[in-house]
């Protein structure tokens, strides 16, 4: 572990917590996490996977500006290795910058704008492994945080019940791979939320031979009564039907290489939340989640000779205690009849 870094930061923090402390508010913050997972076929290893990380930075916030540094650090045992959508693994730091941003903000009236720009993450999942189909690698399954990064400079755009926001992302310092998100965010005066997205590599498209891809998204949150809550999400994926040379000087290998010409996917999966407010449910958990996947042709995406079933489940419980969370999770592998079992703690300090 590279002591030098860690010193480093927290330097540069202290430093800015005395230039910022007459403007605004500064904080450092910061927790430790620790997950374990298990597949009950899984028989070669007593654990699929564990790791320990500590994830420490520091937010500021003002009037016309916040903004956002966090280190995610890992221990020389975890977590140094990631697999992208076409299988290829690539060895990482293990500290990392895993979240920094800058928001420019300034009201006009009843509307409020802001411009973002930085690295941050997305997620509109709920419990463990489902959602965010605008983002997500339909290969890949994360849990409790998925790590939909963007490089991006974003627009912002709140009146009423509306939050609209512009992502111009970017993949290359060059800015010659990289798409646009838009995401339109409702909530309501009722227990009623929803959420409509769309993504488009249109920058791939300028310098590159590349297929064009398209996702649109929806999300519906309604909480009929005050400790229930049902909710679901689905998407369209489509790539364009056209061929392209895979052997021109200029050519772009697809982000994910299940997009290929003409076809199309439509994930969705729908879920309930059980958050008792008060009593003896509420002293047993803070929340407790059901939900059910489907992605088409599951096994397909994934290229494999292993059967995959295109429906998955998942059950996860959470209850905050203090500064700490728990999370338990049991829910399917690559079929229904796949059990596995995820814990995380986390304890978060500010």
């Amino acid at each position: 572990m590279n002591f030098k870094k860690i010193a480093s930061a927290l330097l540069i923090a202290g430093m800015a917590t005395a230039a910022f402390a007459a403007d605004g508010e500064f904080s450092l913050k910061g927790n430790v996490q620790t997950q374990a997972t298990k597949m009950i076929a899984d028989d070669s290893s007593n654990l699929s996977s564990y790791w320990i990380r500590a994830n420490v930075g520091g937010q500021y916030k003002s009037e016309n500006l916040d903004g956002l540094i966090m280190l995610r650090i890992f221990a020389p045992q975890f977590g140094n290795k990631i697999k992208d959508g076409n299988g290829k693994t690539t060895s990482y730091d293990k500290i990392l910058a895993d979240l920094y941003w800058a928001n420019y903000k300034w009201s006009y009236g009843d509307h409020n704008y802001n411009i973002k720009i930085g690295h941050w993450k997305t997620d509109w999942s709920q419990s463990t492994h489902y959602g965010t189909y605008i983002d997500k690698d339909l290969t890949a399954r994360g849990l409790w945080m998925r790590d939909y990064s963007h490089n991006a400079l974003e627009l912002g755009w709140k009146t009423g019940y509306s939050q609209l926001n512009a992502m111009f992302a970017t993949r290359d310092n060059k800015f010659n791979s990289g798409y646009i998100r838009i995401e339109e965010a409702l909530k309501f005066d009722i227990p009623l939320e929803a959420k409509f997205a769309y993504r488009s590599n249109i920058f791939d498209l300028i310098q590159n031979n590349v297929l064009h891809t398209q996702r649109l998204a929806a999300y519906l949150s309604i909480q009929p009564f005050s400790a229930f809550r049902i909710y679901g999400e689905y998407a369209y994926i489509f790539t364009q039907d056209d061929a392209v040379d895979t052997k021109a000087k200029d050519y772009l290998a697809p982000e994910n290489k299940y997009l290929q010409p003409g076809k199309k996917y439509h994930p969705f999966y729908l879920g309930a939340e059980i958050a008792p407010k008060e009593g003896f449910l509420n002293t047993l958990m803070s929340s407790l989640y059901i939900e059910w996947e489907r992605i088409g042709d599951r096994q397909k995406i994934h290229d494999s000779e292993d059967k995959m079933d295109d429906w998955a489940w998942t059950v996860a419980w959470a209850k905050k205690v203090g500064q700490s969370k728990f999370q338990f999770s049991v829910y399917s592998g690559n079929e229904i009849s796949d059990v596995g079992f995820a814990f995380r703690l986390t304890s978060t300090f500010k």
